[in-house]
């Protein structure tokens, strides 16, 4: 129980750390776009974190397998150059007993991974497109942002709004500009107004409205402007939605893609299966890959098993494709490409067990003869 105790521990460490690492990285990247979509008005700043917080499901699932991958690796690679395994071989831990300790560990991880994939990730992707559709759904002011230039959503004029409140006019001193259609078309509007709201329909159009202001409008190069004062003045920013926005296999509950007989439901649930599936065939090729010699140090065999694991999940990949487009039978699903992984993995795990060492002997008898 100890040397159990203490390899989960070991190996936790490394994983935990590994984990925190790419996660860093990932969130990293992605509150770079959320922010990116804020500063160009289109979410809200005041919902960047929570557009974040939606994707971390996601990404903890796709990341907590390569991490107690990773975390094995570096944990007994330490544990080789500091010949502390060649210790515990010499007491009698095998590496076959290593590789069950290390199941009982990835059995763990894998319920973990499958809540995540099986209902939290499912149920974060689809809070993030009710809170899209609920942003659209509200007038555009959310999409406004006071003090800086913005183009309509139709591209077809260009605003600057001074200061935006709640009330019923949530615009206060708003300029809008616009040019003629084509290139030789030189005519110009500007127009200012004091204040000003926008009106959504529920089909998904907006019309910005202002209100006593003045229209000034004529040609690039001509002072012969006119000029007209309104009260009202209407305008239209965003045009027509033709259909709802699409959801996603990737926000259906698993249950709804059980009870879905289409094929790409069928790959989808194949896909959120694979990823927990993925952790005990990853031990397999982990622990007998962590194996080093202290002359190579903990990272001499990374390469090789890195390739190893990215050709696994590129496989799952390319099956997930060839499973949507029909090539493959529903019924044979991404189980194939764990039992490629399985038949690596037993190979790597037999080679240095008795019975391993008698099949070897038996086919190169064979083969001689």
């Amino acid at each position: 129980m100890l040397i159990f105790r203490y390899l989960v521990v070991e190996t936790l460490k490394s994983q935990v750390a590994v984990f925190m690492l790419l996660m860093a990285i990932f969130i990293t990247q992605k509150f770079v776009r959320v922010l990116a979509e804020a500063s160009n008005g289109e979410i809200p700043a005041g919902l960047v974190l929570g557009f974040l917080a939606l994707s971390t499901p996601v990404l903890a699932s796709l990341v907590l397998p390569l991490s107690l991958f990773l975390g094995i690796m570096l944990a007994h690679g330490r544990l080789y150059v500091d010949s502390e395994m060649a210790v515990m071989r010499a007491c009698g831990i095998s590496e076959w007993y290593i590789t069950r300790v290390m199941m009982v560990l990835a059995v763990s991880m894998s319920v973990v991974t499958a809540l995540l994939t099986l209902w939290l990730a499912p149920l974060a992707v689809e809070s993030e497109y009710q809170l899209e559709d609920e942003l659209g759904a509200k007038s555009g002011l959310t999409s406004l942002i006071a003090g800086r230039f913005q183009q309509t959503a139709n591209q077809e004029a260009v605003m600057f709004v001074h200061d935006i409140d709640n009330g019923e006019q949530g615009l206060r001193k708003v300029f809008l500009a616009q040019r003629g259609e084509g290139e030789t078309d030189h005519n110009v509007r500007i127009v200012y107004a004091a204040t000003g709201g926008v009106i959504a329909s529920p089909d998904g159009a907006e019309k910005l409205v202002l209100n006593q202001g003045k229209q000034y409008e004529g040609k690039l190069g001509q002072q012969d402007y006119s000029v007209v004062e309104f009260d009202e003045y209407q305008i239209q920013i965003a045009e027509q939605q033709t259909q709802k926005q699409r959801r996603k296999l990737t926000a259906y509950a698993t249950q709804d893609l059980i009870n879905d007989p289409s094929i790409e439901a069928i790959s989808e649930l194949h896909w959120r299966i694979a990823i927990p599936l993925s952790l005990p065939f990853l031990v397999l090729i982990a622990v007998p890959l962590s194996a080093a010699d202290p002359r190579q140090g903990r990272f001499g065999k990374m390469f090789p098993a890195l390739m190893l694991y990215l050709g696994y999940f590129l496989l799952l990949m390319a099956g997930r494709k060839a499973l949507e487009d029909g090539n493959i039978p529903p019924q044979l699903g991404l189980w194939w490409v764990h039992a490629v992984l399985f038949f690596i993995g037993s190979v790597l795990i037999l080679k240095g067990r008795p019975l391993g060492v008698k099949l070897r002997a038996r086919i190169k008898g064979d083969v001689r003869v």
